[in-house]
């Protein structure tokens, strides 16, 4: 379990901590900004939260929290039923709107790649739409690659998009 705490300006901290059900409302907010941009995922609707619960690894799932409020998460899902890719995870970071710009997304990432390793994860992949330019810098920073593009991988709203697929290969986990 990771509790951190970083100082942002000269009063205010920046904890990162395991989610909880209990931080779902605030959660559920900021995934619902990600998908009213219409490039951080091809959900149209938030689910409720037995539905998101059963979607994302339970130890692997982080908030970031600014002045008492949640700013951010980041989350790992599974991308195979198959044992073989137990050690493989898709990652998702989303972080606030007016908190965008300030390195939340990147302290969660590294932290959420920090728990991943603990727990057995070897490889994070991450979908990312070719539109979502922050979203591509946040994982080129750290440490992913791109691998390949998917082309004309989903439609939304009539259009169709292209995903890239990045990966970050652990050095610890072997």
């Amino acid at each position: 379990m990771i509790v951190f705490s970083l100082k942002i300006g000269s009063r205010a901290i920046l904890v990162v901590r395991p989610l909880l059900e209990t931080d779902w409302n605030s959660v559920s907010k900021i995934y619902k900004q990600g998908i009213a941009t219409g490039i951080a995922t091809f959900e149209t609707e938030c689910p409720n939260w037995k539905k998101w619960d059963a979607k994302y690894i339970s130890n692997c799932r982080l908030v970031a929290v600014y002045n008492q409020h949640i700013v951010g998460f980041s989350v790992l899902s599974k991308v195979s039923k198959r044992q073989v890719y137990n050690g493989v995870a898709e990652v998702s970071v989303y972080v606030l709107n007016k908190f965008k710009g300030k390195h939340i997304g990147e302290t969660l990432l590294k932290y959420l790649i920090y728990e991943s390793e603990i727990n057995g994860f070897w490889t994070l992949q991450a979908n990312i739409f070719s539109e979502n330019m922050a979203s591509i810098n946040l994982h080129n920073k750290c440490g992913f690659r791109l691998v390949g593009v998917r082309e004309k991988i989903g439609r939304l709203n009539g259009k169709w998009y292209d995903n890239q697929l990045f990966e970050r290969r652990s050095k610890i986990v072997k």
